[in-house]
């Protein structure tokens, strides 16, 4: 029906934008005391971006894409993750020719075709950072803080810190042989996706979400046994650069995030029913996925809007809802809607939030209207007000009323 939006889409409006943009306000000012600086690319990329970069085994690329043909003849996707567009920004650009690292964040709608749920929609929206061009761990305890003081900022208790490393292409394929020789002793229960995933990319069986080939896993081999001297070592750093800054997390060696392009380190925010706040790792290797030249150390993550803002919900937070009403201004009579309407776009010039009527309503009305607006202040601009030049400025909360100059209501706010 036209007069629906389309399954897995919503709209944002009242309340739920107001924690919307709460949130982004709280996201881009972190950045900010970071040095992250925003970047927005294209809402549809060509296919192939994500198909060489998310990799053609994952869910994401097989099941989830909205990928079309546009009137050239141009197979093209509309973006199912942030990263991918970001990295061909990078290089398309320039930017690693500009002093590195080059931080990018973003806030941008990114698109899935599954089947929709509490926090989890069709379209829904992320935030996401890019960190380009440092090999250190430091890179990934950086990210990992932000997140952190994040949640902390948005008042959410119940998100705790869960890393893995999955190894570089060095030490994957000792771990690729031995988690295939794991899967072939069980191959006839598992789920005929991920018998032709572990031929191809035996690390994507690790990711199912099939209950079966869950309980299987749990006995398979753990990549951090597989480690390199590298690897092992940059994974160690990382652990011990965390226990100085006193933040908790949890080895969890079923983590090896859903998309083809993490090396060494991944890491989730989870709660304790098991739900995904934010996902994220590094990935070394995308660069050169992309361009086919050489690899450019980088770590990321992104964190679903609809599903923060459904964590808050479950522990009932609450969020600030905007900027009181100042002022509401009631207009009696057609002779003063000019003065009145003057003195509203005063006070707005001057900052504050002043709403007014502009229906021709009764005073009773306005006064009605203005305590469903939750004004802080009133005063009713009629005649008598023009006259004198001045009116009575009500608190709504303790219903003292003040008299005073027309011309001098901003120094009552």
């Amino acid at each position: 029906m036209i007069t629906q939006a389309p399954r897995g889409t919503k709209d944002w409006f009242g309340e739920e934008m107001q924690k919307r943009t709460y949130l982004e306000k709280v996201f881009k000012d972190l950045c900010e005391t970071y040095n992250i600086h925003e970047i927005i690319t294209p809402v549809f990329e060509h296919t192939v971006l994500f198909q060489r970069s998310v990799g053609e085994t994952t869910d994401v690329v097989q099941k989830e894409m909205y990928t079309f043909e546009d009137k050239g003849n141009r197979s093209i996707t509309l973006k199912p993750e942030g990263t991918a567009g970001a990295i061909r920004a990078y290089l398309e650009h320039g930017m690693q020719n500009e002093p590195q690292p080059v931080k990018m964040f973003y806030i941008t709608p990114a698109f899935r075709y599954e089947k929709p749920q509490s926090g989890r929609l069709r379209q829904h929206h992320q935030f996401g950072i890019e960190f380009v061009g440092a090999e250190s761990p430091l890179a990934e305890v950086e990210l990992i803080t932000l997140v952190t003081s994040f949640i902390k900022k948005i008042g959410l208790q119940d998100a705790k810190l869960h890393i893995n490393s999955i190894g570089c292409s060095n030490c994957r394929k000792d771990y690729n042989e031995a988690l295939l020789n794991y899967l072939h002793q069980h191959e006839d229960k598992l789920c005929p996706t991920c018998r032709e995933r572990m031929e191809k990319n035996p690390l994507r069986v690790i990711d199912c979400k099939v209950p079966d080939c869950k309980e299987i896993i749990k006995d398979a081999p753990r990549t951090i046994d597989y480690l390199d001297e590298e690897c092992s070592a940059h994974f160690e750093e990382l652990k011990s650069l965390l226990d100085s800054l006193n933040i908790p997390y949890e080895v969890d060696t079923g983590i090896v995030r859903g998309l083809d392009y993490y090396t060494k380190t991944v890491f989730e925010f989870v709660n304790e029913d098991g739900f995904t706040l934010c996902g994220g790792g590094r990935y070394d290797n995308l660069v050169h996925e992309i361009d086919g030249k050489a690899s450019m150390p980088s770590v990321g993550f992104g964190m679903g809007v609809e599903r923060i803002l459904y964590f808050l919900e479950e522990e009932g937070v609450e969020l600030p809802m905007g900027r009181p009403l100042n002022l509401y201004v009631g207009i009696l009579g057609k002779e003063a809607k000019a003065r009145a309407y003057e003195i509203v776009a005063g006070l707005r010039a001057e900052g504050f939030k002043v709403e007014t009527d502009y229906l021709g309503r009764g005073v009773k009305a306005q006064m009605k209207y203005a305590n469903k607006l939750h004004a802080q202040n009133t005063i009713i601009i009629g005649e008598n007000e023009l006259q004198e030049n001045k009116g009575r400025l009500k608190n709504m909360e303790s219903g003292e009323e003040t008299e005073i100059s027309l011309d001098e209501i901003g120094k009552a706010l």
